[in-house]
């Protein structure tokens, strides 16, 4: 209410809207008597790229949800409302107003998950006579310190090396002389069958969560605020309490857990979850602790419930890759968001944000997107980010897009993920080698071919895959930059063998396609 009386207090707390954790450090100590909650709905957060509906209203949901767990714990919570006429909108200026508003001794907060939103706080406090107190994320199972030890006199960050240590540490499916159970330490190549022309069985469909009146409110919301945001609110079911989190791991483990690992890399069209945990949103947003996310997977295991090769497979996505990502966005930050080792200079196309294209995989995955805000990790790595990489669009393009389109997106896991996974723009700092390929294994891994009017096995001509033409034009561009990486030997050799009319005509269709894609564009 304006003009209200706000209690003083010691110590004001900052909620981001990524770490909706009542364990969280920055409720280390907090006296409610003498401290209080600050959360804000940031409109320069919603906008200073457009975003996803979907991740919109997850992002205002859970946070209101955590607002009110917060408050019948007895918790002083002060709520920034988007539609709040006193809002201004951003952390840079609603900070400094709260502060005065509480009179607050020290700012707290643990550690954002974005760069940008830490240097925008450290900002705000500047000439205020409040402190600013960063705990560390105790979400994550590996710190920013323990990170650097790792990394410490490595001439490689080897995320396989990361994630045996990161095994080791917390004793993760170990043996008890410390080796791996069942003597390996990866079982990736169990991992990538397809499910071939018979198509997939029926696949219980992940858990879905109603809306409740607080949902509803804020769809209602999103809708009249950011009317040309991507995507709509409509078939948002994705948990926005951690109760419904740990629902929705449970869901998980019983029901597609044992086949995830089989089929973790195989595309089908229509079918977007398929045997996929769809928790990396509840993870990110602190809704689940990781650490209960592994020990569901390894009690399946434990208890003949799952194989081997899936529990394995998916202690490694959220033990390894999440930890190993972090650890590097934080170590790299902020000469990291600049690096596009391949000098790729094209802008995103339009059809990457409205599925409008006669590429029949790109066409799926991106549907997918717009109606749900999700894509798998293949359709991420070897659709969408594969067609990026082999066109030579801004790695930083790539990357705003994907936050703009995932719901489960975050600066710390977005970057190093599309910089040096995807558009391996980090010079081989994560990625040993560029990750591509021809149409052909879009063909062997998904359906999307049958219904594509491009063939995966011609580089010219009519019928010509655009990713085909594009892969041998991507190695020839790129052949000085790979000649010296031994996992490129083969392909290169195999570019070599190309007569030089044969390497001219891709040229030129590549050309062609650079242009023609790249006629529209929205960021």
């Amino acid at each position: 209410m304006a003009g209200a009386t706000v209690k003083k207090a010691r110590r004001l707390v900052l909620v981001l809207g990524d770490q909706l954790d009542v364990d969280s450090a920055a409720f280390d100590d907090f006296d409610a008597s003498r401290d209080a909650v600050l959360m804000i709905e940031a409109k320069h957060e919603a906008t200073y790229i457009p975003q996803h509906k979907h991740r919109l209203l997850l992002f205002f949901s859970a946070m209101r949800h955590f607002r009110d767990a917060l408050r019948e714990r007895g918790f002083s919570v002060h709520y920034a409302a988007l539609d709040d006429r006193h809002n201004r909108g951003s952390f840079g200026e609603e900070v400094p107003r709260w502060l005065h508003k509480t009179r607050a001794e020290t700012l707290v907060v643990a550690q954002p998950g974005d760069y940008r939103v830490r240097a925008e706080l450290r900002g705000a406090l500047r000439g205020e006579d409040c402190s600013l107190d960063i705990r560390p994320d105790r979400h994550f199972l590996c710190s920013e310190e323990q990170f650097e030890e790792f990394a410490e006199g490595r001439k490689s960050l080897l995320m396989e090396t990361f994630y045996r240590s990161m095994r080791r540490r917390h004793e993760v499916l170990l043996e008890a002389d410390g080796g791996p159970v069942g003597g390996q330490w990866n079982y990736d190549a169990d991992n990538r069958e397809s499910f071939g022309k018979g198509g997939p069985p029926d696949i219980k469909a992940p858990r879905s969560f109603r809306w409740d009146d607080t949902t509803a409110a804020v769809a209602k919301l999103v809708e009249e605020t950011f009317p040309d945001s991507p995507g709509t609110t409509q078939g948002f079911d994705l948990p926005v309490t951690a109760k419904q989190a740990r629902a929705a791991l449970r869901d998980f483990v019983e029901h597609r857990l044992a086949d995830f690992g089989r089929y973790q890399d195989a595309m089908v069209t229509g079918q977007p979850y398929l045997y996929h945990s769809r928790l990396s949103s509840s993870l990110n947003l602190h809704l689940l602790d990781p650490r209960d996310a592994i020990g569901a997977a390894v009690a399946a295991w434990e208890a003949a419930e799952a194989p081997l090769n899936s529990v394995e497979g998916f202690v490694r996505q959220v033990l390894g890759w999440r930890e190993y990502v972090r650890g590097i966005y934080w170590r790299e930050m902020p000469d990291y968001a600049k690096r596009n080792g391949l000098e790729a200079e094209l802008p995103m196309p339009a059809f990457m944000w409205t599925a409008e294209t006669e590429m029949n995989c790109v066409r799926q995955s991106v549907g997918q997107l717009v109606e749900h805000a999700y894509a798998h990790h293949i359709q991420r790595l070897m659709v969408l980010g594969l067609f990026c990489l082999l066109l030579g669009v801004r790695p930083g393009d790539v990357n705003r897009w994907h936050l703009s389109m995932y719901i489960d997106a975050s600066d710390w896991v977005s970057l190093p993920n599309v910089l040096g996974m995807s558009q391996y723009a980090d010079g081989g700092l994560l990625a040993t080698k560029p990750y591509c390929a021809s149409g052909a294994y879009i063909q062997r891994m998904s359906d999307y071919c049958q219904g594509c009017r491009f063939n995966p096995k011609q580089a010219t001509g009519p019928d010509a895959c655009p990713f085909t033409t594009l892969y041998w034009d991507f190695l020839a561009r790129n052949r000085s930059r790979l000649k010296d990486n031994r996992r490129m030997n083969f392909q290169l050799a195999n570019l070599d063998r190309k007569s030089r009319s044969q390497r001219r005509e891709v040229q030129q269709e590549a050309e062609r396609l650079k242009t023609t894609l790249t006629t529209d564009t929205w960021l």
